[in-house]
């Protein structure tokens, strides 16, 4: 692998966010166009709906265990091209979907799609990066990467308006061109040759046995998943939170980049705090913060309506403050160990953490009807569940030897 004392540039930094962000284009420039878009496929239940946010993320968990091996055995750049165009295709079966049912397909298949680009920019780093400093790269990539979900729902709004929802699909497509032309022309392979997996039958075998032979990667995996699943349950439901319950259908984008940029300072501070705390240090007092933050709100709203729209979304803020603190330094600790297998090594890591944070967001989904409590509630137990696993595998300090 290449040295850690390489320094990273703006370019490299600009370019991982960029192969990431193609995915939150895809999910939250859409938000405000999906009650249009199910009047368009005769789809009127809002629940419904949600799918086309959840079942994105089916294709991102699937779609790596796919990607990630076959990144090991024939480069990182070859694969990522090969996500792009799969995106071009489900982008089209989206445009021309005459049903919910053929929607979700295109979506699912969208998600699919764009695991390439996004699992592979984590393996891209951690090709050139590892420890703390990786953490603190991870860090610096996802607050540029924080900056299309702070945009895209007001794009996607402004798109919606002035073109119909098709355009926001034709948007996201020249916005992928973009980025694959830039990546093809700027960023070399990062497998050395000597790295490269032979692709047989047995490499998935193999490579999850070496996942699974390292604590810290498969308790920081599952954490991840939880943390995510608490996150998608906002994500999928926050057009109807915000537009249905609080009737802030045109405030919605904003609010909704608002507390993006909540994460992304939070990622920040995360990216310039790391290499002084470390990154276990502060990703256990970020999700500290966390639960206590989402217990509070559980306790103070129990049974009553929502509170005012400044009382949620500063609960929200905070809750979307720790997770900067959490998810790149999750998923760096969970790669540490497997860089010899990065490729397969990051597919696992996502795979497992999306299949957990699927059902997550489903089930507490189908509670926020008429109120927010039950996505406080949720973050609350996600949060408590995982501080419980942070705790229980903490490693036990030597006894001292006695003379």
């Amino acid at each position: 692998m290449q040295k850690d004392v390489q320094k990273p540039n703006f370019e490299f930094i600009a370019l991982m966010a960029a192969l990431m962000s193609i995915v939150a284009l895809a999910i939250d420039a859409l938000l405000p166009a999906i009650s249009n878009i199910g009047e368009a496929i005769h789809s009127h239940n809002s629940t419904d709906n949600q799918l086309l946010v959840t079942m994105i993320f089916l294709g991102l968990g699937v779609g790596q265990l796919v990607f990630g091996p076959l990144s090991d055995c024939y480069g990182r750049k070859p694969v990522v091209y090969l996500g792009f165009a799969l995106f071009g295709i489900a982008s089209a079966i989206c445009v021309f979907a005459p049903s919910l049912e053929i929607m979700v397909i295109g979506r699912i298949l969208q998600g699919i799609g764009l695991s390439a680009p996004r699992t592979l920019a984590i393996s891209i780093i951690r090709d050139t990066y590892k420890g703390d400093y990786m953490a603190k790269i991870m860090s610096f990539v996802v607050a540029f990467f924080i900056l299309i979900p702070v945009v895209a729902p007001a794009i996607g709004k402004l798109i919606l308006d002035a073109f119909g929802w098709e355009a926001i699909f034709y948007i996201q497509l020249i916005f992928a061109l973009i980025v694959g032309i830039w990546f093809w022309k700027r960023q070399p392979e990062t497998l050395k040759p000597e790295y490269k997996i032979p692709f047989t039958k047995h490499v998935f075998v193999d490579g999850v046995r070496e996942f699974f032979k390292y604590r810290d990667t498969i308790v920081f995996t599952f954490i991840s998943g939880l943390v995510t699943g608490a996150f998608l349950v906002y994500l999928s439901s926050s057009q109807h939170i915000f537009e249905n319950q609080y009737d802030l259908k045109e405030a919605f984008p904003y609010i909704f980049a608002g507390l993006a940029i909540s994460i992304g300072l939070s990622t920040f501070m995360n990216g310039t705090l790391v290499m002084r705390f470390g990154m276990r240090k502060l990703s256990l007092l970020a999700l500290t913060a966390f639960c206590l933050i989402a217990i509070l709100y559980v306790v103070l709203f129990w049974g009553m309506p929502n509170p005012s729209i400044v009382v949620l979304v500063g609960f929200l803020s905070l809750q979307f403050f720790c997770l900067g603190f959490m998810w790149g330094n999750y998923r760096s600790i969970a790669m540490e160990p497997i860089g010899h297998i990065a490729g397969i090594g990051a597919a696992i890591n996502g795979f497992i953490s999306t299949l957990l944070a699927i059902p997550i967001a489903t089930f507490i989904g189908e509670f926020i009807s008429d109120t927010v409590w039950p996505l406080f509630a949720g973050l609350a137990i996600c949060g408590i569940v995982s501080l419980g696993i942070v705790m229980l595998a903490k490693k036990p300090k030597p006894l001292a030897v006695t003379r």
